[in-house]
């Protein structure tokens, strides 16, 4: 029942199909500037029952709209008329974005009202450690920084949104096809201001299934018959790349990228503001996701600690957005995890105990992979462990600081160190697909400067006196871990010791270039 699920946390697919049902329910209108809000609210009404709604600023003030009744939309779009195509031609594709002008501005001007706008990006690190400067421990600087962060209930809906228009393009040609989004849209650890990674799927499992069974007949459908998936795949993303390219609203710079191990189709949403990634259907990728959520989900220090690791990451040029030799957010995440599992008593569960929890309904063989875990969270035991995040903060550096990273590697499915299976700098399995490193990207060099800025990072939690600090209106602890550590200090050359001295001229330079780069980013450039 209804009351039933909102009381427990709900699982991964009941979030999913109520939020692409929300999208369907959903308009987006780009507003005029001298707005009332009542008025709008009003006029809309006329229409349907708003469920819920908000304004956020994009080239403009947007409205994002949310009806009861999927009719609502049918009776507004009747009433809704198409460019005059004075100095353009119009695209006659009728889609659900709008945009509303007042008829005579002069009268309306007076009852202009001030709106409430929804902000859909963070604060610049700058101002984040203002603010952590006035918490009173770590702990509330960790959940300050979560706070500033983490994706806001009116952004998923924006990005929700953006799935359920693309949709709509892809029902052009598979009519029971949908759109949904995975990774950091859903998984529960995405931060405002990141990409939209979403897939289209074909399968619409489980209706068909029982009908299949009735009558004498074997039946199915002629379909095109193509040598390989993979190839299929190019073709749907190709065609669908070129109708966002010559039919999509606001859809701009669309890149396909075809030949990628993972074929896509890049492009930009403009009326919601979003970079997007579109790919067909990666099952082992949802199941990622959803792991990632159940983590999330478990205990609130998890996203806290993750959230934090990530930003200080990124002020010390260890991540960066364009692919490299640099770790990954994914593999940080998956750092983190490891962590909390290794805790005594452990914070999360290994991949393993979930999987033994599995009851019929959670089984997934994917390619082979057993990719099974429990999806209900009432069946996961909460921890017994209290430790706090100013302990696991400090925790974490120490534990990586001095990790045997040339001996061992990160095994998320026993949660344990094992042996690495060949010789990358930084070996995290897989938790799926258990013959891949998913740090296989990763240097010596990167990994060194990991291993150097988590010891100095422990050090200076170690040896740091609040107080004094606070008094002198000095940033203290996680505020003094998101400013850039200076040029190669020499405490930090006696932490260095113990690290083969043939990457460290390399580590040296990477250090300058990013110093520079990652001291432009914190300043919020």
């Amino acid at each position: 029942t209804d009351a039933e699920v909102s009381t427990r946390k709900k699982t991964f697919a009941e979030v999913q199909t109520e939020r692409l049902d929300q999208a369907e329910r959903t308009v987006l209108i780009k507003c005029p500037s001298k707005l009332n809000e009542k008025k709008l609210l009003q006029y809309l009404a006329s229409h349907g029952t708003v469920k819920s709604h908000f304004f956020f600023e994009n080239r403009g003030i947007s409205a994002l709209i949310e009806f009861s009744e999927k009719s609502s939309i049918a009776s507004l779009q009747d009433a809704v008329g198409i460019p005059s195509a004075s100095e353009h031609h119009v695209v006659p594709f009728k889609s659900r974005l709008f945009t509303f002008t007042l008829k005579n501005p002069v009268s309306q001007h007076l009852e202009e009202t001030p709106l409430h706008l929804s902000p859909q990006c963070h604060i610049p690190v700058k101002d984040l450690i203002e603010k952590l400067c006035l918490a009173d421990s770590i702990s509330s600087q960790m959940y300050i920084l979560l706070n500033e962060y983490q994706l806001t209930e009116e952004n998923i809906k924006l990005r929700f949104l953006a799935c359920s228009l693309v949709r709509d393009f892809a029902r052009a040609y598979f009519p029971d096809s949908t759109v949904k989004p995975f990774g950091s849209s859903v998984n529960t650890f995405g931060k405002l201001g990141s990409d939209v990674d979403m897939f289209l799927d074909f399968h619409d499992t489980g209706k068909h299934a029982t009908k299949m069974k009735k009558g004498p007949f074997e039946m199915e459908y002629q379909m095109k018959r193509l040598p390989s998936e993979r190839l299929a795949t190019q073709r749907i993303l190709s065609v669908i790349g070129d109708c966002l390219d010559n039919f999509g609203p606001g859809c701009a710079n669309v890149q396909k990228i075809l030949h990628a191990r993972c074929p896509l189709v890049k492009f930009s949403h403009q009326p919601t503001g979003f970079q997007c990634d579109l790919s067909v259907s990666n099952s082992i990728a949802i199941r990622s996701s959803e792991l990632l959520y159940i983590y999330g989900c478990l205990d609130s220090r998890v996203r806290a600690l993750v959230f934090t690791i990530r930003c200080w990451a990124r002020v010390h040029g260890l991540t960066n957005s364009a692919p490299g030799t640099w770790i990954t957010n994914f593999s940080l995440t998956m750092m983190v995890m490891f962590f909390l599992q290794r805790r005594s008593p452990p914070i999360i569960p290994t991949l393993d105990q979930l999987k033994e929890l599995a009851d019929e309904k959670d089984k997934h063989i994917i390619g082979g992979y057993d990719c099974s875990f429990v999806s209900d969270l009432r069946k996961i035991k909460p921890t017994k462990n209290t430790e706090t995040l100013d302990v696991l903060l400090g925790e974490f550096f120490e534990y990586f600081g001095n990790f045997d990273f040339r001996k061992n590697s990160l095994n998320l499915r026993k949660g344990k160190e094992v042996n690495k299976p060949e010789s990358s700098p930084l070996y995290i399995w897989n938790p799926f697909e258990q013959d891949l490193n998913i740090s296989k990207n990763v240097n010596q060099p990167q990994l060194e400067k990991f291993i150097a800025m988590a010891r100095e990072s422990a050090w200076i939690l170690q040896k740091e006196d609040k107080t004094q600090q606070m008094i002198n209106k000095e940033p203290w602890g996680l505020a003094a871990l998101l400013i850039p550590f200076g040029k190669y200090s020499s405490k930090m050359k006696n932490r260095m010791k113990g690290i083969g001295s043939e990457t460290i001229k390399s580590l040296l330079d990477s250090l300058k270039l990013n110093n520079v780069n990652s001291q432009q980013k914190a300043v919020g450039k």
